[in-house]
């Protein structure tokens, strides 16, 4: 379970986070790599063992929460946790997460796929703002919002490339409305009726946005940058994956300059 806790630093995101206090950054810095790690233990092919490596990190965690770390990163984690009262589930979840892609876990409904959103989304926006020190049923409302918008996006970003890992997460009962199958998308069949889905998809998006912004006002200003940021970041990457009317076979992402860009803009709505 070897980490590297300093490959944050190189995050184009780095100006949403200048406002904030050095410790809560750090904070944030060793969350996020959590993050990665498990996400790579997820997606990357190359990774040996990566159930066994998930199984692990898991009793870190436990071991963060029993005073026992045996990692640089859960030592680290730990003191965060403590700082920022953080509960366990901020980690557990995700790697619950984590392991519903390992196993192929597939998502029937709408409410399936909230299972795995809350999961690898939403626990993510709780514990960015345990330790931004936003908490209570609006902050819990505000990371489902910006969550389930930003994992959207990332779900209609990433079908060519989930499809070549076997994975499909847009729900089964939406593919049946359009006369779809899940072998459909793994196969690239009918791609323009896959395109007219995944719009509908983008609608749901889109209404998460706009009530996370909303919910964002509810809170001090340069506490909520992270948040606005990352949702305007996201905002824009589905706004250009509209305008190839979701017809494409790779991810569409952003620039280096459209995300610093969007980053600009997310700072500007933030003080005027």
């Amino acid at each position: 379970m070897s980490t590297n806790v300093q490959s944050y630093k190189k995050s184009s995101f780095g100006p949403a986070f200048f406002f904030l206090s050095k410790r809560r950054r750090e904070a944030l810095a060793h969350y996020y790599e959590f993050c990665r790690l498990m996400d790579d233990l997820a997606d990357e092919p190359n990774i040996p063992n990566p159930g066994r490596q998930l199984d692990d990190w898991e009793a870190e965690v436990h071991r963060m929460y029993d005073g026992t770390p045996q990692t640089e990163l859960g030592r680290l984690l730990q003191a965060d946790a403590r700082e920022f009262s953080m509960p366990p589930d901020r980690f557990l979840l995700l790697i619950e997460g984590m392991r519903a892609d390992l196993t192929g876990r597939t998502y029937p409904t709408q409410q399936a796929l909230d299972w795995y959103i809350y999961r690898v989304a939403a626990v993510v926006g709780l514990a960015t703002l345990d330790i931004l020190g936003v908490q209570g049923k609006q902050a819990e409302a505000l990371a489902w919002q910006e969550g389930a918008a930003v994992q959207l996006t990332n779900i209609i970003r990433d079908v060519p490339e989930d499809a070549k890992l076997g994975r499909v997460y847009i729900p089964e009962e939406l593919l049946t409305r359009f006369g779809l199958t899940r072998q459909d998308v793994l196969d690239n069949r009918a791609p323009r009726v896959l395109a007219a889905a995944l719009q509908e998809l983008a609608a749901q998006a889109e209404a998460y946005y706009e009530a996370a912004f909303k919910q964002m006002a509810g809170f001090a200003r340069l506490k909520m940058i992270p948040c606005r940021v990352m949702g305007y970041v996201y905002l824009k990457n589905l706004a250009k994956i509209k305008k190839t009317g979701f017809l494409f076979a790779r991810p569409v992402k952003l620039t280096k300059n459209e995300k610093l860009y969007s980053i600009a803009y997310a700072l500007f709505k933030t003080f005027f």
